[in-house]
């Protein structure tokens, strides 16, 4: 079980969901975002835990929206934090950028293609924060474990590890459900990212995606029993300046969180 704030993740504990906007656009829809999100879950009484990046250093190519000027972003996280009380997630990219990152988030993410980047793993755990590692979609579940373990070499044991789908040829992802019991094994909170998992890459310059399929992916994967649930959430999501084809629409949150909170009941009371 990892404690992060107020909030407990694994062990049995009911599902954490992770959700926001996929970076930080402007004030106003990150803001707009983060009050919904936290009033649907109060009132369906499911621990929150608010997403959303100050920048996307991954990008596939020049072109692409990679946030706003840094300080700018940061300073919109840090009021969302304070004016409701979030516990809030975001990524950190190189080492360089986790002392200040640390100062205000509870949660440090490592994104996926950096999951192996030893030196910046081990910087995140000296910080004692929750680190929540994605992983790879070119890493099998079971070799997780060495990520962990430069996570531990910190003497932090804070860490969560989610599932965002693995490369099936060039420009689509699957999510082998068998990688969410394997990596259960390895003995941390295993978190599922249902938005990501639906991407489809490269496509002309920039990641599409079928958000379609995010409430079955969703639902198979707290099925299974995974302790937290990650979910891009924006507001008009073919609007939106990021990942706007695999981002879950905020209308249609509340409608999958219900069916979600059931099935997480049920597999949670069966053990």
């Amino acid at each position: 079980m990892v404690q992060t704030g107020k909030i407990n993740i694994g062990s049995g504990h009911p599902l954490v969901l992770i959700a926001g906007p996929c970076v930080v656009e402007n004030e106003s829809i990150t803001l707009r975002t983060a009050e919904e999100i936290l009033k649907i879950t109060g009132e369906l009484k499911i621990p929150f835990i608010f997403k959303s990046s100050y920048k996307k250093a991954n990008r596939t190519s020049i072109g692409t929206f990679s946030g706003l000027e840094m300080n700018e972003a940061i300073r919109i996280l840090k009021k969302i934090k304070l004016e409701f009380d979030l516990t809030l997630l975001t990524d950190v990219h190189s080492e360089k950028e986790i002392d200040l990152v640390s100062e205000f988030a509870d949660v440090l993410q490592i994104p996926a293609f950096l999951c192996r980047q030893t030196e910046l793993l081990i910087a995140a755990g000296r910080t004692g924060k929750t680190v929540n590692v994605k992983k790879g979609q070119f890493l099998a579940p079971e070799d997780m474990k060495y990520v962990a373990g430069k996570i531990e070499s910190t003497g932090n044991r804070k860490i969560l590890m989610t599932e965002r789908g693995t490369t099936f040829g060039y420009h689509n992802l699957v999510v082998d459900m068998r990688g969410l019991e394997i990596m259960k094994t390895i003995g941390y909170p295993v978190v599922m990212d249902a938005t990501h998992a639906v991407q489809i890459p490269g496509q002309g310059g920039f990641s599409g995606g079928e958000r379609k399929f995010i409430p079955a992916l969703a639902k198979a994967a707290v099925a299974v029993g995974v302790d937290g649930l990650f979910l891009e959430v924006h507001p008009e999501p073919d609007k939106a300046l990021s990942d706007s084809g695999s981002q879950l629409p905020l209308s249609s949150l509340r409608r999958l969180l219900i069916t979600i909170k059931e099935i997480d009941s049920i597999v949670k009371n069966e053990k």
